[in-house]
């Protein structure tokens, strides 16, 4: 029986001023989930740029929106949330207490 290769993400130990997780909280964050964190944040600004990049040079899709060809029906009332006012208004009731 032969192996074949399998591709890895190797970090390369390089700190950049991506996002860290915060030092006031109570939260603690192994280096394996900041450097999950880091490649996912780093992998989407690429699609961010790529997607910046092809709407002004109009040249052709690098980038698609994924949508669904047939919608989850119990998803019909799913509405986003920004995390972002999550946090800020969870902070706020925490310092009110």
């Amino acid at each position: 029986m032969t192996s074949s290769p399998v591709s890895r993400v190797v970090y390369n130990g390089k700190r950049n001023s991506s996002p860290r997780s915060p030092t006031n909280s109570s939260e603690i964050f192994t280096p394996a989930h900041e450097e999950n964190v880091r490649f996912i944040y780093e992998a989407w600004q690429g699609v961010e740029r790529d997607l910046r990049s092809q709407l002004s040079s109009g040249e052709r899709c690098l980038v698609e929106e994924y949508v669904e060809k047939v919608p989850n029906p119990s998803l019909k009332t799913f509405k986003p949330i920004d995390l972002s006012d999550l946090k800020r208004r969870n902070t706020q009731d925490a310092k009110k207490s």
